[in-house]
């Protein structure tokens, strides 16, 4: 199973070196919180991959999920971001070591039953290989966002 999380947080790795920077007109957070919101999300939902019962999975149909998986993109300040996966305290030591860890979890993905699957809050229970690629449109998401906050300090 080939995705692009591995890429992802190889771009990642790149950024951390400039976790304050910020630009409010952007995003309230700084590019060090959507680094470890990011990297917070990713494990949670591999987490809780792991830890389902496929037996226990319900299909649901849920339009705002449709519409973010047809068109890979999740628009910009529409949702609240989970307390679970909302940053507390990091800085670039805290953020490499988590993201070397999170590299080690994407890689038990390729173990894992397919038929399992995590609950989001939003789009109800996402089997493995939909749960992948809603990491990565989210990845890519905050991605685009740290991307676009360096390229307004010219970065």
């Amino acid at each position: 199973m080939m995705n692009k999380l591995p890429k992802y947080l190889n771009d990642l790795e790149e950024k951390i070196s400039k976790h304050t920077i910020s630009n409010p007109e952007i995003s309230k957070s700084n590019v060090g919180w959507q680094i470890e919101h990011i990297l917070l999300t990713i494990n949670a939902i591999i987490e809780n991959i792991e830890k389902s019962d496929p037996k226990n999975y319900k299909w649901s149909f849920k339009l705002s999920k449709t519409i973010v998986f047809a068109l890979n993109k999740i628009p910009r300040g529409r949702a609240k971001s989970p307390k679970i996966v909302t940053p507390g305290h990091y800085d670039e030591q805290t953020l490499e070591q988590h993201l070397q860890f999170t590299k080690t979890k994407i890689r038990q993905l390729e173990n894992l039953d397919s038929n399992k699957y995590f609950n989001h809050p939003f789009f109800g229970d996402l089997k493995l290989k939909k749960a992948i690629k809603f990491l990565e449109i989210h990845t890519n998401h905050h991605l685009e966002i740290i991307n676009d906050i360096l390229k307004s300090k010219n970065i």
